[in-house]
């Protein structure tokens, strides 16, 4: 049976363990991480979307990931997905099948280079947007924080990357990540050196 069709828009934000600017989004995953690995959380808090008749309004989801050293493109992703609590069963399957790729639209993209699916799982998500600081909190799981750079010549607009293969937005802002820490999954990060990378875009897709 084939998907409803389905949109959603809000807001984004990540942070990854290279050390800030990530050499991945700005060469397009032909580099490799800066480390010799890459952790990162990817968090979507959609402010307004449905999947067909479902309302998916004011619920986040976040992805986990791991990949081994080697540019993002070839190397073997590990991802897990935290789907907000606050959902129903039904807005639970509609966030697991947009944000896992298997509905379709951009995140579908990154389906053939997951090759270890760690599973679902259900927790509260707290996302916090302001100004050009965002700050995700899932209990037991994830707490992270990103700060933005203020452009300087152009009043009220932020550092960007412009044209990144990235499934939020091809007008990424760029940022560091003052905390970064990780514990679900089996995976575990800690870093707290205000050095490491992070991005924040707004995003609309649909399918």
């Amino acid at each position: 049976m084939s998907n409803p069709s389905w949109q959603v828009s809000g807001d984004y934000c990540e942070t990854c363990s290279c050390l800030y600017i990530c050499s991945c989004s700005t060469s397009n995953f032909v580099l490799p991480p800066n480390k010799e690995y890459c952790l990162a959380v990817l968090t979507f808090h959609v402010e307004r979307g449905s999947f067909g008749a479902t309302s998916l309004d004011d619920l986040s989801a976040a992805l986990l990931v791991y990949t081994t050293d080697g540019p993002m493109s070839t190397a073997d992703w590990s991802v897990g997905l935290i789907v907000d609590q606050r959902a129903d069963q039904n807005q639970r399957e509609a966030l697991t099948g947009i944000f896992s790729g298997q509905s379709g639209g951009p995140m579908a993209g990154l389906a053939p280079l997951i090759k270890n699916f760690l599973g679902v799982e259900a927790r509260p998500i707290d996302y916090r947007k302001n100004g050009l600081s965002r700050a995700v909190s899932i209990p037991d799981a994830v707490d992270y924080a990103v700060e933005g750079f203020a452009h300087p010549f152009k009043e009220g607009e932020h550092l960007c990357i412009d044209d990144p293969i990235h499934p939020a937005n091809p007008r990424l802002g760029l940022a560091r990540s003052t905390r970064s820490h990780m514990h679900a999954f089996g995976l575990d990060w800690d870093d707290e050196s205000g050095r490491n990378n992070g991005h924040f875009a707004s995003f609309s897709w649909s399918a």
